[in-house]
């Protein structure tokens, strides 16, 4: 199979299911930024100390599920094509996964800065990643019917990438910075 087909050097792209829409198109924005998003869960598994195998199996569990979503959003709901959407049972999964590694995080009584293992901060870049593929999925959802599910899914994929980071920097000792404000406050 050759990796490139010549289909796209007009600038437009295939959907699953057959149609055609330029590549600056909504849905290949939202579906390109959960790429990117799964490239930095990628690299943020380099990053992991070789003992972390939780954190590790935790990220290629949501590599596999991002091509998933990435799939959802790539089929239109009209489409015949056969794929797996993302469902409340994934989301519902995430929630669980966060509850599981709150429960030796000590509770967060503040806003903390990103940063940490290099592990952890990579986790807080994905995290933010994923916070911009959820706007581009909300603004895909404002013009074509989308599983609504997804939006949900992401948002609380972003909270398992905040959680996460903060189980890595405290399973390998790192303490959190809080956020303080520089500016000092206007009295009144």
């Amino acid at each position: 199979m050759k990796i490139y087909t010549r289909t796209g050097d007009d600038g437009t792209t295939g959907l699953f299911g057959g149609d055609r829409v330029p590549k600056h198109h909504p849905r290949l924005e939202a579906y390109g930024t959960v790429d990117e998003l799964n490239s930095f869960l990628g690299l943020a598994r380099t990053y992991l100390a070789p003992d972390d195998h939780q954190a590790e199996a935790l990220l290629v569990q949501l590599q596999r599920l991002l091509f998933e979503v990435g799939a959802d959003l790539a089929t239109p709901l009209h489409s015949r094509a056969r794929i797996t959407r993302i469902t409340p049972e994934h989301t519902e999964a995430l929630e669980q996964e966060i509850d599981r590694l709150e429960t030796v995080l000590p509770p967060l009584r503040h806003f903390i800065l990103p940063g940490g293992t290099p592990a952890a901060a990579m986790l807080h870049v994905a995290r933010t990643v994923c916070r911009r593929a959820e706007r581009c999925v909300s603004a895909l959802a404002e013009q074509e019917a989308i599983n609504p599910e997804l939006l949900r899914f992401l948002n609380r994929l972003s909270d398992l990438l905040f959680v996460l980071a903060r189980w890595v920097n405290h399973t390998h000792g790192m303490a959190e910075t809080p956020w303080k404000s520089s500016f000092p406050r206007a009295s009144s």
